[in-house]
């Protein structure tokens, strides 16, 4: 007995449906090596894809974090490019030392996270509506302080902190996997965690059970604006200058591997490291349609079906998961053709 339900449970965790993206890596990995072998296979070319999708990572936990509580936060690209502004401007205009502004603008990441919050919870306006609300206005408020231009001067030794490196990795790529361990202990480790999921699963029901479900949303998107704002900085940093339209382009790749990732390791519930599995998925195939020559907009093309066989997926995660426990519940089922 002991021995099937062993074999049963390593069946179950090497299927394709808990962990399908690791396949389909395999299967893109395979495809791209043999089509382009010089220079899919080039070490350099993984460095890159390592240290360019660490931000990505980064901005889909923030998405992630408040998902796992029910809120959508649709304003995860504007607060990224927001943040990159205001780091570039509080350095070049206010003449404000980076080691200052750094602080100041995940501050600023926090208010933000906290205002959409406030709306959501006591305003009691759908996150959707929300968080697109304030992503608009988040979008003019950076528009009107890089008067849509670039922010360029930025001081010395703050490009190093995106670019620096130590065993060849750069520090964002330590800095997402840092992020990624403190995310996953207390969302699957802590009280804390467990609270927050039972929020997003049935928020009624938590209520009841004596969970502050308001506080916990809130606190979930004042976390979100928290690590959008240091995604912000570390692609200022990269860039070495305040670019205002970078950062809004991070919405479709972040909710895309939220969602895919959710389809991963945990049967539909949003998870850390299926998170992380699912952005260099689809930066890996990506950046192998890039090496054949596609065009520049099939990136966006990408994420968009993916997002989209991204949330069919646990959604039928959802649903299936529903079947199996009512079929255990009823243990008696009519025959065909019983009366």
């Amino acid at each position: 007995m002991t021995t099937e339900r062993t074999t049963s449970r390593w069946r179950g965790a090497l299927s394709f449906r808990n962990i399908s993206a690791i396949y389909i890596f395999i299967v893109i990995f395979g495809i791209f090596a043999i089509v382009t072998p010089s220079t899919f296979l080039q070490e350099g070319v993984w460095r890159t894809l390592l240290d360019a999708q660490a931000i990505t990572v980064i901005a889909a936990i923030g998405v992630m974090i408040p998902l796992v509580t029910g809120s959508f936060n649709l304003a995860i690209g504007a607060e990224v490019g927001f943040a990159g502004i205001l780091i570039a401007v509080l350095q070049v205009q206010l003449g404000i030392p980076f080691a200052v502004a750094i602080p100041l603008t995940l501050l600023m990441g926090a208010l933000i996270g906290l205002v959409s919050g406030l709306i959501i919870t006591k305003g009691r306006i759908d996150s959707f509506i929300a968080t697109l609300g304030l992503s608009s206005i988040l979008l003019a408020g950076l528009a009107w302080m890089s008067g849509s231009k670039q922010v360029i001067g930025l001081q010395d030794g703050f490009r190093s902190i995106a670019t620096g490196t130590l065993l060849g990795i750069t520090v964002p790529t330590y800095l997402m996997i840092a992020l990624a361990f403190v995310v996953w202990y207390v969302l699957e480790r802590t009280a804390v965690g467990r609270r927050m999921y039972a929020v997003g699963y049935n928020p009624a029901g938590a209520r009841l059970a004596g969970v502050a479900v308001t506080r916990l949303r809130i606190g979930a998107l004042v976390a979100g604006g928290v690590i959008a704002a240091l995604a912000g900085v570390l692609l200022t940093s990269r860039l070495n200058t305040g670019e205002p339209t970078v950062g809004p382009g991070l919405l479709l790749p972040a909710l895309t591997a939220v969602f895919l990732g959710s389809t991963q390791f945990t049967g539909g519930r949003f998870n850390v490291w299926g998170t992380v599995l699912a952005v260099y998925v689809l930066a890996t195939g990506i950046k192998g349609l890039q090496l054949i020559g596609a065009p520049p907009w099939i990136s966006d093309l990408f994420n968009g079906l993916a997002l989209l066989a991204a949330v069919g997926l646990s959604q039928w995660e959802k649903t299936s998961k529903r079947t199996d426990a009512i079929r255990r519940a009823v243990p008696f089922r009519q025959k065909k053709g019983a009366q």
